[in-house]
C-alpha cells in the first residue's frame, strides 16, 4: 500500500488525491480496512475530493468563464439594440428567444433568456466535456489505477465521478443565472414580473422562480451527464470520449429538429429541455416539466447502469 501511495504522489496528478482520501492506515487488519472502505465518512471524502478536483481545474474554470460571459454578451446586445426604443427579440410566445422581448422591461428576464440561449448548446457541451473526461481522462493521464488503490471500490468511485459531474451541472447553471441576474439588474429596470400567462407576481417570487428554473435546467442535464459518463468508460482517451459525447449531443439535437422523425422526439434527452418556460406560467403547467424529469431519470438509470457494468468489469491498465 505504501509503495502504491508513493507512486500516486510521484505522479503529481490532482486526480490521485482521491486515492489518498480513500486510503487506510498501512498495516491495518482486514476487517478494519473493509469497515473503513464502507464508512460513510470515507464515501463523503471521495465525493468531496472528486468535486473539488473537478471544479478547480483550469479547464473547468475556463468553461465556467465562457458560460458567465454569454449573459453579458446577450445583455449588452439587447441594450445596444433597444437604445433607440425598439423592442428586442421576436414578439409573442414564451420559450427560447422570445424571452428577449421582455428583458428591456424587466432585467430578471435576462436570466430566463440566458438559460434558454445556453441550454441547447453551451451548457450541455460543457457538461459533455466534464462527463466525457471523468474516467477516460484519468486513464489517459495514467492516474486511474492510483484511484483504485484505495479500497473504495469501482462502483463507489464511479458514483463519485457522476456526483462531481452533477455538481458541475448545478454550478454551471447557477453561474449563468447569477451572471444574467447581475447584468440584467445593471442594464435594465427590475420589478414585478409578468408571467407568460399575463398575470403579475412580485419580484421576490420572480427570484424564487428563477432559482427553481436554474435547478430544473441543471436537472435536465442529468441524463446527458450519465450518457457522457458511459462513453467515458468505453475508451482510455479523454479527448476521444469528450469528442464522442459532444458528437452524440449534436446528432441528437439534429434528429430532434427533423419533422419526419417526430415519433422518436419524445424519447430524446433534449426534447423537453425548454419546458422550463412552463414554470413561468400562472398556474404552472406541470405536464412537460414532469415528462422531462421522468425522461432524465430513465436516461440516468439506463446509462448509469451501463457505465457501472462497463467500469466494474473493465481491465484497468492505466
Amino acid at each position: 500500500m505504501s509503495q502504491a501511495e508513493g507512486a500516486a504522489g510521484a505522479a503529481g496528478e490532482p486526480a490521485a488525491e482521491a486515492a489518498r482520501e480513500g486510503a487506510v492506515r498501512p498495516g491495518a487488519e482486514g476487517p478494519v480496512r473493509a469497515d473503513a472502505a464502507r464508512s460513510p465518512l470515507r464515501t463523503f471524502g471521495i465525493l468531496r475530493s472528486e468535486l473539488f478536483t473537478t471544479l478547480r481545474r483550469w479547464r473547468t474554470l475556463a468553461l465556467l468563464g465562457v458560460l458567465a460571459a454569454v449573459p453579458v454578451l446577450i445583455g449588452i446586445a439587447v441594450r445596444v439594440e433597444t437604445a433607440d426604443g425598439s423592442s428586442a427579440g421576436p414578439g409573442g410566445g414564451g420559450a427560447g428567444p422570445a424571452f428577449l422581448s421582455q428583458v428591456t422591461n424587466n432585467g430578471l428576464f435576462l436570466v430566463f433568456a440566458a438559460l434558454a440561449a445556453t441550454l441547447p448548446v453551451f451548457l450541455p457541451m460543457a457538461v459533455g466535456v466534464i462527463a466525457g473526461d471523468a474516467v477516460a481522462g484519468e486513464a489517459s493521464a495514467g492516474t486511474l489505477r492510483y484511484l483504485l488503490v484505495a479500497p473504495a471500490g469501482r462502483a463507489r468511485l464511479l458514483l463519485a465521478k457522476y456526483a462531481a459531474t452533477l455538481g458541475f451541472c448545478l454550478v454551471a447553471t447557477l453561474v449563468v443565472a447569477a451572471s444574467a441576474l447581475a447584468v440584467g439588474a445593471l442594464l435594465f429596470p427590475v420589478g414585478d414580473v409578468t408571467t407568460i400567462s399575463g398575470t403579475t407576481i412580485g419580484f421576490g417570487e420572480g427570484l424564487v422562480r428563477a432559482g427553481v428554473v436554474a435547478v430544473f435546467v441543471a436537472a435536465s442535464l442529468t441524463g446527458f451527464a450519465a450518457l457522457g459518463l458511459f462513453v467515458s468508460t468505453l475508451t482510455n482517451s479523454g479527448i476521444a470520449a469528450m469528442a464522442a459525447t459532444v458528437g452524440v449531443l449534436i446528432t441528437v439535437q439534429i434528429v430532434d429538429t427533423i419533422p419526419q422523425l417526430s415519433g422518436v422526439h419524445p424519447y430524446l434527452f433534449p426534447h423537453y429541455w425548454l419546458s422550463f418556460a412552463d414554470l413561468l406560467r400562472e398556474p404552472v403547467y406541470w405536464d412537460e416539466v414532469v415528462e422531462n424529469l421522468e425522461l432524465q431519470a430513465l436516461y440516468v438509470a439506463v446509462f448509469g447502469s451501463a457505465a457501472w457494468a462497463r467500469f466494474t468489469t473493465k481491465d484497468i491498465t492505466a
